[in-house]
């Protein structure tokens, strides 16, 4: 069950107190965020606004109030999501690395999804470019999440979304222990709309803003997940 509104004491303090803490990163999961309640963030005039790459606060002006104040959604108990990963093993040289890594991934709703390493990882042919990776399925997943929460606030703010288009593109890089991860996640959304009520840049970037906030997979992830062409504010 999904409910909105989710009261947060700590976040309400944080507020009163002008925003006084570390500078982290805006856009990644580590930023350490915490669900606001409407109650809390209308008794306070700051907002998050990304300064640099790091959180900074300014007033909350009246014209995007009703923007910044939709309700938080979250999960009222556990849930499970589930998915079943099948491989098999063929051909006769397994220990010395050659054998294929295609496999499956099927879904609680019955899709099945062929599968595969990447082959930028593992050169054909033991690995299926057709299939999908699970670097580019991470891409997807975070892609994806974005699009659902920006498209529910969009809805919530009286704007009417006709499309949603995204190239997503995940780049990876070697950490501190010289093991290689997906360290960024640039999304490339495309959107247009109907009715009178159209969006403006500033509308926008307070959208994508909250949905990257209210995502679950980029709450889930340590990957910095950026917006293309969201302006920076000086």
């Amino acid at each position: 069950m999904i409910s909105p509104g989710v009261p947060a004491t700590s976040i309400a303090k944080y507020l009163e107190s002008g925003g006084k803490r570390s500078a982290t990163p805006l856009w990644s999961s580590r930023a350490g965020r915490e669900s606001i309640s409407e109650s809390a963030v209308a008794s306070s005039p700051y907002r998050r606004a990304p300064h640099g790459g790091t959180f900074k606060f300014r007033p909350l002006t009246p014209h995007f109030r009703a923007c910044d104040l939709l309700p938080i959604i979250r999960l009222t108990s556990m849930s499970e999501h589930k998915a079943r990963i099948s491989w098999k093993r063929n051909g006769p040289d397994f220990l010395k690395g050659k054998y294929s890594r295609e496999h499956t991934w099927t879904f609680d709703g019955g899709v099945t999804v062929p599968a595969s390493s990447s082959p930028s990882v593992v050169p054909a042919p033991f690995s299926n470019a057709n299939a999908v990776d699970p670097e580019e399925a991470f891409v997807a997943s975070i892609s994806s999440c974005h699009m659902l929460t920006y498209v529910w606030l969009a809805s919530r703010a009286g704007f009417i979304v006709d499309s949603y288009e995204d190239d997503a593109v995940g780049t990876m890089a070697k950490n501190e222990r010289g093991v290689l991860w997906v360290n960024e996640v640039t999304l490339h959304p495309k959107i247009s709309y109907s009715g009178e009520k159209q969006p403006t840049p500033e509308d926008e970037e307070h959208l994508h803003h909250s949905a990257h906030e209210q995502c679950f997979i980029a709450n889930s992830v340590k990957t910095d997940v950026k917006v293309a062409g969201i302006a920076q504010h000086a």
